[in-house]
């Protein structure tokens, strides 16, 4: 990699990329922000789209490294990222870090399959796997919501623990993962300091809010039907199966790898949840 590189972030507005932009451009770097609605920052924001090969070349003339964001909900990524691996190999990137999941390893489904391509089309790669975001607690996602309206998070996942990690510890594994000279390699699971049940998880934000939350359990088809009413029914579909997984126990399990890789501690659900709902 050049000594002064050119990062391409993809998803460059959502829960980790834009973490990742601050981060990068703090070291220095030069960063190519890519989004399907890029907004004015102190990057170079440009258009992209998954599923428009025009925003391809463009995104990816002059770059280093990129780091990849699937696209959100699509139960085959690897249709639409594909030919854009192919357009970044030839563009001559030479370093590809791609944002999998923790439950799903290598040739796996959906992003399992273009983890497996981007270990065989580039020399340089990570799959950062990290486990359920802490962020979903605090963002517009529908457990945020949920608790905030209702008092309540559904799920189907039982008693299943998760190791929630925070996006900005992501984006600190990511950002060592695109510049570091002596690059880091494979897969890469990434976890907070504990695993913890749903009915944990509401126990912490009924003592960050001061006020109750519960967890309110579901069946897992009772699960897909409720998704189904905002989401594609195939969408609904893959995450109930996924919270019958969690329930299973897949994700109870802690890892050292944010401590190894960025020299301290992941941050625990209680700090991230007082930080971002109370300041």
């Amino acid at each position: 990699m050049t000594a002064s590189p050119t990062i391409l972030v993809t998803g460059s507005t959502g829960n980790t990329g834009r973490p990742l932009v601050t981060k990068l451009l703090a070291r220095g770097v030069s960063v190519r922000a890519a989004s399907r609605h890029p907004t004015p920052e102190a990057a170079d924001g440009v258009r992209f789209d998954w599923y428009d090969p025009a925003t391809f070349d463009g995104v990816l003339a002059g770059v280093d490294a990129a780091y990849l964001v699937p696209p959100p909900l699509d139960p085959d990524p690897q249709v639409a990222m594909a030919p854009f691996l192919a357009t970044a190999r030839q563009a001559g990137v030479s370093r590809m870090v791609l944002l999998g999941s923790s439950a799903v390893e290598s040739g796996g489904p959906a992003v399992g399959q273009v983890a497996q391509l981007v270990s065989q089309m580039f020399e340089e790669w990570v799959v950062l796997r990290p486990s359920w975001f802490m962020q979903n607690f605090v963002s517009g996602h529908h457990h945020a919501e949920s608790a905030r309206t209702m008092g309540k998070i559904v799920t189907a996942t039982g008693q299943g623990r998760v190791a929630f990690i925070d996006v900005e510890d992501i984006a600190e594994v990511a950002a060592h993962a695109l510049v570091a000279h002596e690059p880091l390699q494979g897969d890469l699971i990434l976890t907070g300091p504990e695993a913890l049940s749903y009915a944990d998880v509401a126990a912490t934000l009924t003592e960050v809010l001061a006020r109750p939350v519960r967890h309110d359990p579901v069946t897992t088809g009772e699960l897909e039907q409720m998704l189904a009413q905002h989401i594609p029914e195939p969408a609904a579909a893959m995450l109930a199966s996924i919270d019958q997984l969690l329930a299973l126990g897949i994700e109870d399990r802690t890892t050292d790898t944010v401590e190894r890789v960025t020299g301290r501690p992941p941050r625990s659900l209680k700090e991230t949840l007082r930080v971002s709902l109370t300041g």
